[in-house]
């Protein structure tokens, strides 16, 4: 089972928006010295709204060769369309990839019995093990409890990411799973992660981790391992980039924040803009305050 550090990775680009694989093999590179879980690759943090379907698979392929089993690759395959998110799993499952990440549909709002059929429908056509992705904020469309739990009954269906900051349904979601059910609950939020956790969660598949690795493992490690004055010390540090790196939509902070540490470039594709000016200081600081700088 996923557990741990999980990072959502950022997704480097050239001047005027090109992709940088070589970047993306640095940053794969900085998270294996640096103790991370796993690698989520083309998930929001990496811009999937705006890579295309052809660079989809291209950042896919790159991340599986280069991790070269050193880390699990987690492929964000997830589309508003069903058939999409299969033709993306099934390409994720041909490049080895050991995990598929599938966002709950975005923007065609549909009901809990069609977000049931979508997944159910790619986790049957596919043999990729498949962690739901529930993030309201974004997709508007809310995975209830009650479809979690039908969906954690199939046998392709291993894990959810959730994004909800809701622990108390967190908490109803655990004491309903069947207790023998092997299923990864993993936060989709930095700063609601240790709590997460210590309510009984995996880990976290983290913005956060993009900038301060070894930290954020080694807090997951202490709360996952009941080392708890040590994770609250840990979490505590960490605090400021997890409130700082969504002073704008990510990821615009996160990679201004990568670039200001000389780790890539800060180029983003529109509709997505540079970190305004007045924000600088602010997570520059954060990143101060957390040892990264």
């Amino acid at each position: 089972m996923l557990s741990g550090s999980l990072v959502a990775i950022a997704t480097p680009m050239q001047p005027g928006g090109a992709l940088d694989l070589p970047g993306l093999c640095k940053l794969i590179d900085f998270h294996v010295a640096n103790g991370t879980a796993g690698i989520v690759v083309v998930g929001t943090t990496g811009e999937s709204p705006t890579v295309d379907f052809e660079e989809h698979c291209l950042l896919i392929k790159t991340a599986v060769e280069h991790a070269k089993g050193r880390i699990p690759v987690i492929a964000g395959t997830g589309s508003n369309s069903t058939s999409e998110a299969i033709a993306q799993t099934e390409y994720a499952k041909k490049a080895g990839a050991s995990y598929c990440l599938s966002v709950v549909p975005y923007y065609n709002k549909p009901s809990q019995e069609g977000l049931y059929l979508h997944f159910k429908t790619i986790a049957e056509k596919v043999e990729l093990p498949l962690i739901v992705y529930n993030v309201p904020g974004r997709t508007v469309a809310d995975l209830g409890t009650d479809t979690v739990l039908r969906l954690a009954e199939l046998p392709g269906i291993v894990g959810i990411k959730d994004a909800t900051s809701d622990l108390v349904r967190h908490v109803d979601l655990m004491r309903r799973l069947p207790k023998e059910k092997s299923f990864a609950l993993l936060s989709g939020n930095d700063d609601t992660a240790l709590a997460y956790m210590l309510l009984g969660g995996h880990g976290v598949i983290s913005v956060t981790a993009n900038v301060a690795p070894r930290a954020m493992a080694e807090m997951c490690d202490a709360a996952l391992n009941g080392k708890l004055e040590e994770a609250r010390s840990a979490n505590a540090k960490l605090m400021p980039l997890h409130a700082k790196l969504f002073v704008e939509a990510n990821p615009i902070p996160v990679k201004w924040a990568l670039a200001e540490m000389g780790l890539i470039g800060g180029a983003l594709r529109l509709p997505l803009t540079p970190l305004g000016a007045p924000h600088h200081n602010v997570v520059r600081t954060a990143l101060r305050e957390a040892g990264c700088l």
